[in-house]
């Protein structure tokens, strides 16, 4: 009786707080399809009694969440993507070429680059991207989006290249792989689940990130979807059936990618802590 309810008693935690962070999203999205405020105001809580889908279809065309919401998801796909690809090659050259005192000194670095607080480079990403002549384009926050991704990602990488065995390296040369061949054909594949998990961390990240796309892009076209959903609370302030549909549209890409890769980010999340 006592095993039994010691056992129990971390599937209730879990059980409550399931139900805990699933509330907002059930009430965000019941609300969703209520036909206007009246019919959320009488049932904030529960289930509709008329599902009225054309909340969605108004939110997408009318509200122009369709021109932020593919601005998002291309910014956020290719700045997580690139700073993947740039963090793998240096973890690479720092864990598995021997370069002497070089690989701990510039591994030192991407770690100082952590400690940096993001808010105190907004001043400075500011000035670069005006001189660059990028402020209100779509570069002037994959740059930022890629460079601040990259120390998370090479200290990610770098501790599940460190795990693999090193006579794989060695049967690779032996086979005549240089570095480059041995980087795109064995370390590459062996990190999947580990870039992965940091492609999901640094979705998330651009895609949310709401200051430097507040700051730095004016034009209504170019605007991502964090900024766009707020315009569009102060435009539809009492319509917030179709402000619920909004937030089901940028909570969508999320839930659909981690349904997907569910199994290569439980892999990643445990990579480098066991060698072998």
């Amino acid at each position: 009786m006592v095993r039994s309810l010691k056992k129990g008693i971390p599937h209730a935690a879990l059980l409550g707080y399931l139900v805990v962070v699933l509330f907002p999203f059930l009430f965000v999205l019941f609300s969703s399809v209520k036909k206007d405020n009246n019919a959320i105001a009488l049932n904030p809580f529960g289930i509709p009694k008329e599902f009225v889908f054309n909340n969605y279809v108004e939110a997408w065309v009318n509200a122009k969440i369709s021109t932020y919401f593919f601005n998002s998801l291309y910014i956020s796909i290719l700045s997580s993507v690139v700073s993947i690809l740039l963090a793998s090659m240096f973890a690479f050259a720092v864990t598995r070429m021997r370069q002497g005192k070089w690989n701990k000194i510039l591994f030192s670095l991407v770690l100082i680059g952590m400690l940096i607080p993001n808010n105190a480079l907004m001043l400075p990403i500011y000035t670069i991207v005006r001189k660059l002549h990028i402020l209100n384009t779509h570069w002037a926050l994959i740059i930022p989006y890629i460079a601040n991704a990259i120390p998370f990602t090479i200290i990610i990488l770098a501790a599940f290249m460190r795990s693999l065995p090193s006579e794989i390296e060695e049967a690779a040369v032996v086979d005549g792989l240089k570095a480059p061949g041995i980087f795109a054909r064995i370390i590459v594949p062996l990190t999947v689940p580990a870039m992965v998990t940091v492609f999901i961390v640094n979705f998330l990240g651009n895609w949310n990130e709401f200051l430097l796309a507040n700051y730095f892009l004016s034009n209504d076209e170019l605007r991502t979807l964090p900024v766009g959903m707020v315009q569009f609370r102060d435009q539809y302030q009492m319509n917030y059936a179709q402000m619920s549909a909004g937030i089901v549209y940028s909570v969508l890409p999320v839930v659909i990618i981690y349904a997907i890769l569910q199994e290569k980010i439980i892999e990643g999340v445990t990579a480098g802590s066991v060698k072998g």
